[in-house]
This record gives structure tokens, sequence and C-alpha cells, in this order.
């Protein structure tokens, strides 16, 4: 059980706006290229058993979410008439808790990161669609749905402080996160598209912290063969050392920031022999994307001596 300190010294609260979910997954795939939309549509409705719609450009777009909001827009970043970064801009300001993901392709780095600043919630490489998009969409959705049933609420608090020990269960993460949303909404640290970009950052140092760390398991043993991936994985996770290991998680929110501190109990590892995350040329590999998703969305970044601890702090937005 997680131990948990508030304070409040606003009674009556504020509430925000609800969004409740459809009853369909609806994934809206923005894409110049036919052949391009209907491959990733088709990932979409083969392997997730989503709905997906399609538009050809950002104007399209944003004219078939004025006729119905889809759960989450996918988007690729070149296009005629209003290009990814326009639109992701666009969905922000008007919609603001549908999340973006986008769809990376050589030459597009750099809109790739202006736009992920700007609020995409997260994106894949072409070239590993049907590898990585049905785990990011499912990733992102969670948490999207995770911020949408906690905006009624009815106390504002000036500090929240909670302390988690986890086993090595991914299943754990969703709803961890849940909880730390809740705290950031209540503390008003950021607007709804920002809550959902701390969610998937959180969701990454927790995914590391489990499958990198305690389970000592590596980027390139996935990008060879995601089947033996998941299986050792899931073996490691029944044999000691790893069964023992645990992640350790502390979060401090208040008014003016938040702050989450995840360990690990394995070795550690060098930060410095990652692909350098800032640089777009490495924007397409899979070594280093959560810790690029990471430093993008959070405004402090750091790891102790061993590394396998990361703090992560995020400021009240403006």
């Amino acid at each position: 059980m997680p131990a948990e300190s508030a304070h409040s010294d606003d009674p009556q609260g504020a509430l925000l706006p609800g969004s409740e979910g459809t009853a369909e997954t609806t994934v809206l795939v923005v894409d110049d290229s036919p052949v391009d939309r209907r491959l990733a549509g088709g990932i979409v409705e083969n392997q997730l058993g989503w709905k997906a719609v399609y538009a050809g450009n950002g104007v399209e777009a944003l004219q078939a979410i004025e006729r119905q909001l889809p759960s989450i827009v996918l988007t690729d970043l070149l296009m005629p008439e209003m290009d990814g970064l326009e639109l992701v801009e666009a969905i922000r300001a008007k919609h603001a808790l549908v999340p973006v993901i986008l769809m990376t392709a050589h030459g597009s780095e750099d809109i790739a990161i202006k736009a992920l600043r700007k609020g995409a919630a997260s994106y894949v490489p072409k070239k590993s669609l049907a590898r990585d998009l049905p785990e990011t969409l499912e990733q992102v959705l969670t948490t999207a749905k995770a911020d949408r049933h906690q905006q009624r609420l009815q106390e504002c608090l000036t500090r929240v402080e909670s302390h988690f020990v986890l086993n090595n269960d991914p299943a754990l993460i969703p709803p961890l996160i849940g909880h730390l949303e809740e705290n950031i909404t209540r503390m008003k640290l950021c607007d709804p598209s920002g809550l959902i970009l701390v969610g998937v950052a959180l969701h990454e140092a927790l995914t590391n912290a489990i499958y990198h760390g305690n389970l000592e398991l590596s980027s390139a043993v996935r990008e060879q063969d995601e089947k033996a991936y998941h299986e050792t994985a899931q073996a490691r996770r029944l044999l000691e050392p790893y069964s023992l290991r645990r992640v350790y998680v502390r979060a401090e929110v208040s008014r003016l920031e938040a702050t989450f501190v995840v360990r690990d109990e394995g070795p550690g590892f060098d930060p410095s022999l990652l692909p350098d995350p800032t640089d777009p040329a490495n924007l397409e590999r899979v070594s280093g994307r959560g810790l690029f998703l990471i430093r993008t969305f959070m405004d402090d970044v750091s790891h102790n001596e061993a590394a396998n601890q990361i703090t992560m702090v995020k400021r009240r937005y403006r």
C-alpha cells in the first residue's frame, strides 16, 4: 500500500471539464499517401480491432475531427496544405484531450522533435509500424483515458507525496500513472494535453526500470526478435535474482512542480553509451527512445551515479 500525505487549503476546488470516451475506439489516420494511410489503418483494424478513419492532410483532419472526435490522431509529418506540426498545434489548441502520435520517416526528424515539444504524445518510425504501432497506440490511449476519467476533482491540494514499491509486473504501471496524474491535476500543474505527455514520460521510466533495469533486457534484443524479448522477460520474472528485485517510486507534487524518482535494483548502465537522444539522426533508433521522450516531456532529468535511478522534474505550465 502506498504511504501518502496531502494538504488542502481550497475546499471548494475547481472542476475541470470532463471528457468521456466513446464506446468504440477510433483512430484518425492522416497521411497524403494512400498506401501509407491504408497500411497504418490496416494495423489499427487488424491487430487492435479498432476503427480507422482517414484524412489526406491536416486541413482534412481538422474537418474530420469537427464531425466526430476520434480517440487518437495518427499523423504523418510531411504533407501539403497543413503539415503534421501545424496539425499538432491546432489539435492542442482546440481538442487538448485528443492525443496525437507521429509517424516519422527519414527527412522528418527536425519537424518531429518540434511536434513532440508542441504536444504530440509519441512517435513511431514508419519502417517499424507493424512492430511498434499497436503497443504505442495502446500505451497512449491508456494514458489519455486515465486523464479523462480524473478531471472531476472537488478539492485543490497544496502538496501530495506518494511512495510505491512495485514488483516487475507491467500491469501495475497504468494504475500507478493514473494515481500520479490525479495528483498533478489536483495541483493544476499541467493543462490536459501536458498531463498526457507527463504520463508518457512516466510510462517510459517505469517500463525501463522493469525491463532494462531489473530484468536486464537490452533494446537490441527486442529490435532483433520481439517474441524472444517478451518470452525472456516473462521467464526472468520467475527467476532469481530478477524476481527478487523491486522498483521504488517516489512522487512529490506541489502547485509549483512535480518531482518523480524511479529506482530499480538492477546493475545500472552508462547513459553515455546510448545514442544522443537530442540528435535528430537517432530519432528512429529503438535504443534511447524512452530517454528521448522523457527528456523532451520533462523539464529536468538526471540519473544517480549507478544510473539505476532517474529523477524527473515537471514545472507548472505558464
